[in-house]
């Protein structure tokens, strides 16, 4: 026989001894709580928002209004989406059972069909919601449906980003579809199965490779979590989010090194600076990637933005967290230098590779807008690209849906 409990045979603590533990024990809980984002900040909400993946519904109505009245950069956005080849009403889908990605899209067995198909279908959605015309929002459904009827895998070394990136933009079409479109879509549930059987299961674990991959699979694995309701995998997403972003962007308040994802090892300066892409000197607003590229870069920073605008819409304001502030300086420090600033020779040895794309107007509308936080670079950086269009692999279109957005 199993050996009986003896618990009941020990003496009881007195009783004042216990209220006092019970006193230190909530004193220590209230202060672990009073630290920003504690707890809250990674917890799904009790009940999700549609559409809410990146862009609301009251950010759709606001962006609706100006493009209708004419006003700038609204429309002058919404002209160039129509124009571009996602919004075509004679495009063909391109789908395929497995996916193969390698490394830079090498080979490329639907790689780009992929990306651009979601991005067609989002902005089809977009499309829908803004003229009312059921051909867009039926063209977005056609798109989804292709892929949903026949997709079962990603495969080779780029697979987790592909699926990533691919997934990033699914989930924000079909949150407009279903929560905005008058009509039917008689396969929105074959269309979830596929997000939660063939994407979700690719991207919810994370990545050690660059900071950008993580960052946008766990973008993906929000916006599907939303759509699916899912709150355990929103949780799981949420918090792998917070923990690459704090390694992502350097503050200098994180010490003398930059904070390190445990998974990665790094626990020498030597195995940092290395994947620092070898720099040594760190100040705020650094990324784990500017010395790479700033296209990388921008990917990384672009799906911080992303996530935290969709943690926002879902009832949790993480621009008020430590996320916000390194998206802030992470925007400010990369766009002085896509202006034009020299380049000091203790950065990445006095050289950087530009191209930054668009991916200012989200973290920028939030916190200069929003919280009125002065942003002169990014300001400048933001204006001068309006209308942010789309990089082609999970970005598009917000000027449109974020540009100087109040909602």
């Amino acid at each position: 026989m199993p050996d009986t409990p003896t618990r009941h045979r020990r003496r009881r603590r007195p009783v004042l001894l216990s209220i006092v533990a019970a006193a230190a024990t909530a004193a220590l809980v209230g202060a672990l709580l009073a630290w920003p984002g504690a707890h809250r900040a990674d917890a799904a909400p009790s009940t999700f928002v549609h559409p809410g993946v990146t862009v609301s519904k009251s950010q759709l109505d606001f962006a609706r209004t100006k493009v209708n009245a004419g006003a700038q950069p609204w429309k002058g956005a919404y002209d160039q989406m129509m124009a571009s080849k996602y919004a075509s009403l004679t495009r063909t889908a391109a789908p395929r059972a497995t996916v193969e990605c390698g490394s830079y899209s090498n080979p490329n067995y639907g790689c780009t069909d992929e990306r651009e198909d979601a991005i067609a279908a989002y902005t089809d959605a977009l499309a829908w919601y803004i003229t009312r015309d059921d051909r867009y929002a039926k063209k977005s459904i056609e798109l989804m449906d292709a892929w949903s009827a026949v997709l079962k895998d990603h495969t080779n070394s780029n697979a987790p980003l592909q699926t990533g990136w691919a997934g990033s933009s699914w989930p924000k079409a079909a949150e407009l579809i279903k929560y905005t479109y008058t009509g039917t879509w008689a396969n929105s549930g074959r269309f979830a199965t596929m997000l939660r059987d063939v994407y979700l299961p690719e991207i919810i674990n994370g990545s050690n490779s660059n900071g950008n991959w993580e960052l946008s699979m766990m973008e993906a694995a929000v916006g599907i979590s939303v759509f699916l309701e899912d709150k355990t995998s929103y949780d799981k997403a949420m918090a792998k989010f917070r923990t690459r972003t704090a390694a992502y962007i350097y503050l200098s308040s994180d010490g003398s090194v930059p904070k390190t994802v445990p998974s990665q090892n790094l626990d020498t300066t030597a195995k940092i600076v290395s994947y620092w892409q070898g720099q040594s000197t760190f100040v705020t607003g650094l990324t784990q990637e500017t010395c790479r590229d700033f296209t990388h870069t921008g990917y990384g920073i672009s799906a911080i933005s992303h996530v935290a605008e969709t943690s926002r819409i879902q009832g949790t304001d993480l621009y008020g967290t430590d996320v916000g502030e390194r998206l802030r300086q992470a925007l400010g420090f990369q766009s002085k230098y896509q202006l034009g600033e020299a380049v000091p020779s203790w950065l990445c040895g006095g050289s950087l590779a530009l191209g930054l794309g668009p991916v200012t107007e989200v973290g920028y509308n939030a916190l200069h807008n929003r919280l009125g936080i002065a942003m002169t670079n990014t300001q400048k950086l933001t204006e001068l690209n309006r209308p942010a269009g789309s990089n082609n692999l999970f970005v598009a279109w917000e000027t449109l849906t974020h540009g100087d957005n109040p909602s």
